[in-house]
């Protein structure tokens, strides 16, 4: 799973790096990233994570039951539901297009308004792909396939890149950014088409209907209402950061969703990894109630190790010399040596809950595979509303009272829902320790991850300070070179276990 994820989130890189060459930070590279944020919901509330949580612990249970032929009759159900849903939320989205525009984007108006709407109308019915891929991912998760559900998105961003190299060269901003719209949406029939013979091999009997009837159907429908309304308070939160960032004048919206193209991969490549390949096994865990509790204990103990050991050096390097990852990755075109900057003064506020966040999503997998969906949402509707209160206050009125421009104020928007992801964090910890014990890192644990990592940040920060006029992938090299060997040989010399298994996997 980590293999298609870093593979899919490579080309994302990329992709963000054709989208900065053409786009820049301008009016044209606002209003794509606005207008993918309205489609993007509908592939959040009804896509993976509502799925993951509702779908997997059910079918993967019946799985291990030995009851292949109702785990076949939930799919085919889940799968008629959803489209049916995502069809008819897919046409009124395109038919509302600009009231949507006018509640995402409030600040924009006259022609940049306009290219959004537009771009909104073109990346809607993508998002209706991308919820049937998601689908699938379900499927294949279950049967413990996961290489090709998380690499397919690899599709998605090469039509994306495919689409800019042949077709943007010379054009406005706004044709960029139509061109690319439509790149998306081919990429996103890429992405579902590629799984679907694989699926069928695995549920072969597979046959799409509108049953509600069916026992262990009502099961997914019951835990599918709180993970949706969750998802979707979760998702509020997203709209409430391009909401207040349209306000910080031009650049503020384009650079926060570059800057979460940086800080979403390690989540990604280890909070979701883990967490996604540890659902199905924990759903499928069987016996007294106390067997249950010790096998969550010892997959959540050991998930958490494996996500800190990642994490850590992330958060560390975000801090110390995020500018140089922004620019290797994206300085080139209209692309600056300042927006680059930019990017790394957002990154370091994200560099605040990037632990919390990434551990949290392990955590809100075991109450998943407990069949528990309510205490995740009740948590979730907290740290939304104190991203929304903290992000305001952070982006707005602070930047002026430190003297700074008002564009500063999108650090503090990532700032602020850190420190509300370790809120969240608590609470869900708290919860699970009720019910199944005492789970955790231990202080020592962590401590041996952060004093190697702040000393590669430390001597990353020194290196870059020191540099000539070079390449900014050459930069870049010379920088997290000696922070990734400083990282890894004091997390040796500390003795940490992730370290030897990640030598030992090298070897071989």
């Amino acid at each position: 799973m980590a293999a298609g994820i870093l593979l899919s989130r490579l080309f994302g890189l990329v992709r963000q790096r054709a989208l900065a060459h053409f786009l820049g930070l301008g009016d044209g590279s606002d209003a794509f990233n606005a207008a993918f944020r309205i489609p993007n919901l509908l592939q959040n509330l009804l896509g993976e994570g509502v799925l993951s949580a509702s779908f997997i612990p059910v079918y993967a249970r019946l799985r291990a039951e030995g009851k292949d032929a109702e785990a076949e009759r939930v799919a085919g159900a889940v799968l008629g539901l959803v489209m049916l849903l995502t069809a008819l939320i897919v046409l009124a989205g395109v038919a509302l297009a600009g009231p949507l525009t006018g509640v995402i984007a409030p600040g924009w108006s006259g022609p940049k308004r306009e290219l959004t709407v537009t771009l909104v109308r073109l990346l809607f019915p993508g998002a209706g792909l991308f919820v049937a891929s998601a689908w699938c991912l379900g499927v294949l998760n279950s049967h413990r396939r996961f290489l090709l559900s998380y690499a397919a998105p690899v599709l998605w961003n090469l039509a994306i890149i495919v689409s800019l190299w042949l077709a943007a060269a010379g054009r406005t901003e706004a044709g960029v950014a139509t061109v690319a719209a439509i790149g998306s949406v081919i990429g996103a029939a890429l992405q579902f088409l590629v799984q679907v013979p694989t699926v069928l091999r695995l549920v072969p009997h597979l046959r799409p209907s509108l049953e509600t009837g069916h026992g262990s159907v009502r099961v997914v429908l019951t835990n599918f209402v709180p993970v949706f309304v969750g998802r979707g308070v979760v998702q509020l939160s997203a709209f409430v950061d391009t909401i207040i960032a349209s306000l910080l004048g031009t650049g503020a919206v384009a650079g926060l969703n570059t800057a979460q193209v940086l800080y979403t991969l390690p989540v990604s490549l280890f909070g979701m990894s883990v967490s996604a390949a540890e659902l199905p096994a924990m759903s499928s865990a069987t016996g007294s109630e106390a067997e249950v509790a010790a096998a969550l204990r010892s997959r959540l103990e050991a998930g958490l190790r494996r996500i800190a050991y990642f994490v850590v050096p992330s958060a560390a390097a975000f801090l110390g010399f995020g500018a140089v990852l922004a620019a290797a990755l994206f300085q080139t075109g209209r692309f600056s040596a300042e927006d680059s900057r930019y990017v790394w003064a957002i990154l370091a506020g994200s560099a605040v809950g990037l632990l919390a966040a990434t551990m949290g999503r392990l955590y809100s997998s075991a109450y998943y595979a407990l069949r528990d969906t309510r205490t995740p949402l009740r948590i979730a509707v907290i740290r939304v509303l104190l991203t929304t209160v903290l992000g305001y206050l952070a982006a707005v009125p602070l930047p002026p009272l430190l003297g700074l421009e008002l564009r500063w104020g999108a650090a503090g928007l990532t700032a602020s829902a850190g420190i509300a992801g370790w809120v969240e964090f608590y609470l869900l910890q708290r919860g699970l320790t009720a019910r199944i014990g005492r789970t955790g890192l231990r202080g020592g644990e962590v401590a041996r991850l952060w004093a190697p990592a702040l000393a590669g940040a430390l001597a990353g920060y020194a290196i870059q300070s020191r540099l000539p006029a070079v390449h900014p992938v050459l930069r870049a090299l010379a920088v997290v070179t000696p922070f990734a060997v400083i990282y890894l040989g004091g997390t040796l010399l500390l003795g940490v276990p992730e370290a030897r298994a990640l030598v030992a996997r090298l070897r071989r």
